[in-house]
């Protein structure tokens, strides 16, 4: 996820506050979360901002649009060959570095399958950057794609695999994506531009097929869905449906929400079902709430109004000081059946309101099934989510309303390496009427808060919680945390301020995913291990290539092996991209380079194909950076056109010849 939202849970006893950051500071911290390492981060005033497989042309030797170098950089020298990985993983690593194209491990090759623009329907316009509107925007592939998720569908005749991939479109970067926009920010931004912006959020539900090797869009397909943060109708379930928080003039009954924005990760739930996960909703709203208004505490614990963009210029859901209940709607796991394009998906709460990075699931031993969410925010919680009936394995419809009856916990990482889940249920311990939760409904609109009361551990901006079904252990990247001091350091975030991040495995007591009471340990703590200040914890083995800071989005490949994604990577002198990570054995904690996003981009969505010859990766903002815009951006990828900007694309990696990948 690379927007970084400038506000923050400051740590303070006995209850944890938030700070709400000026629409300046948010400004320039806005490009993404890279900023912080002064690596790039915002220079202007503007807010961040029947196909196959897409060839790359070779490169233009003219300026784009004016800008004063061609925008691709001279063939590096030949990188020189790593010695083959002993262990678990066998490729040879790639280098660090850091050019305007992607790079993968020699005997792989990586594919642009689809990218923002491209068509879904028949009726799909032709992509004109110049000439952009909402309702061209609906009918393509939307803007920086972020999680992808995976279901299988019946081969084709002729034996061909096929699928469906689900894909979340987190956020625009309006510099980067809309044309003449940067010069004059905000006031550039027209309601038709904002509706633009609207239509490329969300998600998209693609058909594809493999043919001679290669994987392809299914354009037209029966499955193909766009999902976007205006006019796509959801339903309200779980404990706050109809609750009086939760309506506005627009839903009267506090049950139906027109849209879902700000999707970072997410997850697939072994029925199939595609979760989309709501982060940094906060960030969309403008407006400004009295200091005595009921929901003004909310509002300031979630970061409300983030002022991001400007939708709330023109459309009065967007501004709080007209609709203060509108953020109450999001930040919630969303549920889609992408096997039915015509099906309401639903937002459900029972899964807490916070800013989730995803929502992974795994079923447990007893068959309840088990929801792991990081809150995406320096200094919040790990949640995990059970559900109160099991799992029905071949009878879909009994499981399709799972997700509304359960317990939500929220994790506290103990010194002793112990893990205590504590539930947030209504009327158990400090969750009560006096402390202003009336019932479950408060809890999960504000679950934050519940977390606060009940003493869970201020992490260092938890992002993907993966669930290993194999081992029964969890991964839990945390990426970052620069505003910690080293007054604040606690057991499970011992560095202040942590500028790499870390990563915590947290072992659930012989596999049972439901435990309360579980075990932890560090995997490893990112950041150059040659520098002693850094305080850094790899296997010696690691390479000087297999190192990286700002674990994100994380991958178990279908053989139990793990793969970390970065965003924030330029820090350390490199692009972003995918490790991969050993976890058992004498190479536990030893990383190893696997595939090099071109310049400004961030490393997204690590999914591999159940048969474990096909792996899915999310490029996303390539071409972001310190002063960039459309007309100036830092690359091309992945067309390399002159009068075509980067664009966020999905990438097909698959070893040469076929096999396993790595």
């Amino acid at each position: 996820m690379s927007l970084i939202d400038d506000s923050e849970n400051t740590p303070v006893n006995p209850r944890l506050k938030d700070g709400v950051a000026t629409i300046s500071d948010l400004i320039d911290a806005r490009w993404s979360r890279r900023a912080f390492l002064g690596g790039v981060g915002a220079a202007s005033g503007l807010a961040l901002s029947a196909c196959g497989s897409v060839p790359v042309p070779s490169m233009p030797s003219v300026p784009f649009m004016g800008r004063d170098r061609t925008p691709e950089p001279a063939p590096a020298a030949p990188e020189p060959a790593a010695p083959v990985f002993e262990g678990r993983f066998q490729f040879e690593e790639i280098a660090r570095g850091m050019d305007g194209r992607h790079h993968v491990a020699p005997g792989h090759r990586a594919d642009v399958l689809i990218r923002w623009g491209d068509p879904l329907f028949a009726d799909s316009p032709r992509f004109d950057p110049y000439n952009q509107t909402a309702a061209a925007q609906r009918r393509q592939f939307g803007y920086n794609n972020d999680y992808i998720g995976f279901t299988p569908l019946p081969a084709g005749a002729d034996g061909s695999r096929r699928g469906l991939l689900c894909i979340n479109h987190e956020y625009t970067t309006t510099n980067l994506m809309l044309p003449g926009v940067t010069e004059g920010y905000p006031d550039t931004m027209t309601k038709e531009l904002c509706e633009v912006e609207m239509a490329a959020h969300g998600g998209t539900i693609l058909e594809i097929r493999e043919s001679g090797g290669r994987w392809q869009p299914v354009v037209p397909s029966a499955y193909n869905r766009r999902i976007t943060a205006d006019t796509t109708p959801m339903q309200v379930t779980g404990p706050a449906a109809g609750h009086p928080r939760m309506r506005t003039s627009e839903d009267p009954t506090g049950t139906r929400v027109a849209g879902t924005m700000n999707n970072c990760a997410g997850g697939m739930t072994p029925w199939g079902t595609y979760l989309m996960a709501e982060e940094n909703f906060n960030g969309n709203f403008l407006g400004q709430l009295p200091e005595d208004h009921p929901e003004a505490d909310n509002h300031k614990r979630y970061g409300v109004p983030g002022g991001w963009y400007q939708w709330g210029r023109h459309y009065d859901r967007y501004d709080v000081s007209k609709e203060p209940n509108e953020p109450n709607r999001f930040g919630w796991i969303v549920e889609v059946d992408p096997m039915d394009p015509a099906s309401m998906p639903k937002k459900r709460t029972a899964l807490g309101r916070f800013k989730h990075e995803g929502a992974e699931s795994v079923v447990a031993p007893d068959g309840r099934v088990v929801v792991y969410s990081g809150d995406d925010q320096r200094f919040d919680y790990v949640y995990k989510f059970v559900t109160k009936n099991r799992f029905a394995p071949g009878n879909r419809s009994a499981n399709m309303n799972l997700l509304d009856e359960g317990t939500l916990y929220v994790a506290r990482f103990d010194a002793d390496g112990t893990v205590a889940w504590m539930p947030l249920v209504h009327g158990q311990g400090p969750l009560t009427e006096e402390n202003g939760f009336a019932s479950q409904a408060d809890v999960v609109i504000e679950a934050r808060r519940a977390g606060d009361l009940l003493g869970a551990t201020p992490m260092d901006r938890p992002e993907d919680v993966e669930p290993n079904a194999k081992t029964g252990r969890v991964y839990v990247m945390l990426t970052n945390n620069d505003r910690r001091t080293a007054e604040q350091v606690n057991a499970a975030n011992p560095r202040g301020p942590n500028r790499y991040g870390h990563i915590i495995e947290i072992i659930e007591p012989g596999g049972d995913f439901t435990a309360t009471a579980s075990r932890w340990e560090f995997l490893v703590k990112c950041g150059d291990p040659a520098d002693p200040q850094v305080g850094a914890m790899w296997n010696p083995e690691t390479s000087v290539n297999g190192w990286f800071g700002a674990p994100d989005n994380c991958a178990i490949d279908p053989q139990g092996r793990l793969w970390i994604a970065t965003d924030g990577n330029e820090g350390t002198g490199a692009v972003d991209g995918l490790w991969a990570l050993e976890t058992e054995g004498e190479r536990r904690g030893t990383g190893r380079h696997f595939f090099r996003c071109p310049e400004g981009a961030e490393m997204c969505g690590p999914l591999f194909h159940p048969d474990g010859d096909t792996l899915f990766l999310a490029v996303q903002h390539p071409g972001d950076g310190r002063g960039t815009s459309f007309e100036n951006p830092a690359t091309l990828w992945p067309d390399f056109i002159a009068r075509m900007p980067p664009r966020p694309s999905v990438v097909v990696v698959m070893r040469e010849g076929g096999g396993q990948i790595a």
